[in-house]
C-alpha cells in the first residue's frame, strides 16, 4: 500500500476500534443495570451514534497525516452509575470494558499472527492489533475523560473535577501517548504475535 492508502487504513482501523471500545461500554452499562446508553441509541455497532467530531475525525487524521502518528476516540457512551447494581463495582467493570475489548481484539489476531493462521492477512492483522493495543493503553491513562480516571480519579473527585475543567489532563495524555506508549503497546504486541510490529 501507498502511504496515503496505509494511512487511511489505519483511520478505518481507528474509527471501528473505537466504535467496539464505546459498543462494549454500553453493554456493560446494560448488564450492570443501567439503560441510559440503550435508550438513547448507543447500545448498537452502527458508528453514526458513536462519531465524535473531534475524536474520530479531525485529530485522527491530523495526526495521522502532519505528526506521522494516531490518537482517536469516539463519542463518550453516557450513563447513570446511581443505576448500576453494584455501586461500588459498577463503574469499574463499566470503565473496564472499553479498553478490555480492544486487548481481546488484540489478543486474538495476535494468536492468528503467531501460529499464521492466514499468513497472507499477517500484515493487516498487524496493524488493526497493535492500534488495538496503542488504543487500550491510551483509554487506561489516568486523566479525564479518559477510561482511566474513572478507576483511579474516581478516589479524588476534587482532583478528578478539577483535571477534567482545564486541558492539563489531556496535555499530559498525549504526552504519555507520543512518549512512551508506543513502546508499552509494542512490547505487548510481541506477547501477544510472538515478533516485532
Amino acid at each position: 500500500m501507498s502511504s496515503i492508502e496505509t494511512k487511511i487504513f489505519i483511520y478505518i482501523i481507528i474509527v471501528f476500534s473505537s466504535i467496539i471500545h464505546e459498543y462494549c461500554h454500553a453493554w456493560a452499562a446494560y448488564v450492570q443495570g443501567d439503560h441510559t446508553a440503550k435508550e438513547m441509541g448507543r447500545l448498537t455497532l452502527n458508528p453514526i451514534p458513536h462519531l465524535d467530531l473531534y475524536g474520530t475525525v479531525i485529530i485522527p487524521l491530523f495526526f495521522l497525516f502532519f505528526v506521522n502518528g494516531f490518537i482517536g476516540w469516539a463519542k463518550p457512551v453516557p450513563i447513570n452509575p446511581y443505576n448500576f447494581k453494584n455501586q461500588k463495582t459498577g463503574l469499574v467493570w463499566v470503565s473496564l470494558a472499553g479498553p478490555a475489548s480492544n486487548l481481546f481484539i488484540a489478543l486474538i489476531l495476535g494468536l492468528l499472527i503467531r501460529f499464521n493462521i492466514f499468513p497472507f492477512l499477517n500484515s493487516p492483522f498487524s496493524f488493526i492489533a497493535y492500534i488495538n493495543i496503542f488504543l487500550a493503553l491510551f483509554n487506561l491513562i489516568p486523566m479525564p475523560p479518559l477510561d482511566g480516571s474513572k478507576l483511579l480519579l474516581n478516589k479524588f473527585p476534587q482532583l478528578e473535577e478539577k483535571l477534567s475543567k482545564s486541558f492539563i489532563g489531556m496535555f499530559i495524555a498525549l504526552a504519555i501517548a507520543i512518549t512512551i506508549l508506543p513502546y508499552i503497546a509494542s512490547f505487548i504486541y510481541v506477547i501477544f504475535a510472538g515478533r516485532g510490529v
